[in-house]
């Protein structure tokens, strides 16, 4: 198993198209046949994967870690939050793990920004990645500006960038 292990996190606002351009880059590298692994942040507990009902539901409503396998997925619900380090471990095998959100993690980061940018994500982005709506002018010389629109230039800079872990 010789994969390249690179992680690399993506932040924005809402809105900014952070989900976009990691659909975009995730499609690029699966169809250059790496293993791609993303993690999203869901700061606000908003994300539903069960339904009332089911029996998954039930299971996991007893307050067990609860692991539905099926032939083409696993899902696991599991009670608290999990560290990086611990879904590097699940994940295993993979060539580029992508991170949306996360601020706190210390990762090599992209912020992504249409329209407005926000200085608050400056201290914590490696590179800004911005369309043309964005006055370049306005970012800081030490950070690398890329251009969203473009995927390619993205998956550049992740080679040269990542977190080999």
């Amino acid at each position: 198993m010789n994969k390249k292990r690179l992680v690399i996190a993506f932040s924005g606002p809402s809105n900014s198209g952070k989900t976009t351009a990691i659909v975009k880059v995730s499609s690029i590298l699966q169809d250059r046949g790496f293993k791609v692994c993303i993690i999203k942040h869901d700061p606000k507990d908003k994300a539903m994967f069960d339904r009332e009902g089911k029996d998954s539901f039930k299971f996991f409503q007893t307050g067990a870690n609860v692991a539905v396998v099926s032939p083409n997925k696993t899902t696991i619900f599991k009670k608290g939050t999990s560290s990086i380090d611990e879904l590097i471990s699940i994940f295993d095998d993979f060539d580029y793990l992508l991170v949306e959100g996360l601020k706190t993690l210390e990762l090599p980061r992209v912020s992504i920004f249409r329209n407005t940018l926000d200085e608050s994500y400056f201290k914590v982005s490696n590179a800004l990645a911005v369309d043309e709506t964005i006055d370049r002018k306005e970012i800081p010389n030490s950070l690398d500006i890329l251009d969203l629109n473009n995927p390619e230039e993205l998956i550049l800079w992740i080679d040269k960038n990542a977190k080999k872990v």
